[in-house]
């Protein structure tokens, strides 16, 4: 296991789809003030909790993402 964030803990073979991990980014790119829980990006990328972790992970891995405080995902500046 891999620590993501404080409360979020992603298996390192969760493998996530390329063609996924781009459109998360587009969307961010599209909307570049979106902040989003986990709970609400699980809902709007329409998938389960371990992939959506390991999406969230990934991108915060790449420096895309960052984790605030207030328990929310937002665009690295």
């Amino acid at each position: 296991m891999i620590e993501a964030t404080p409360s979020v803990r992603v298996a390192v073979s969760t493998a996530v789809p390329t063609e996924l991990l781009q459109r998360v980014r587009a969307e961010f790119l599209e909307m570049p003030g979106m902040r989003l829980t986990r709970a609400q990006a699980r809902r709007l990328w329409a998938v389960d909790e371990a992939s959506c972790d390991a999406i969230l992970a990934a991108l915060i891995d790449a420096r895309f993402l960052v984790y605030s405080g207030n328990v929310a995902y937002m665009r690295a500046e």
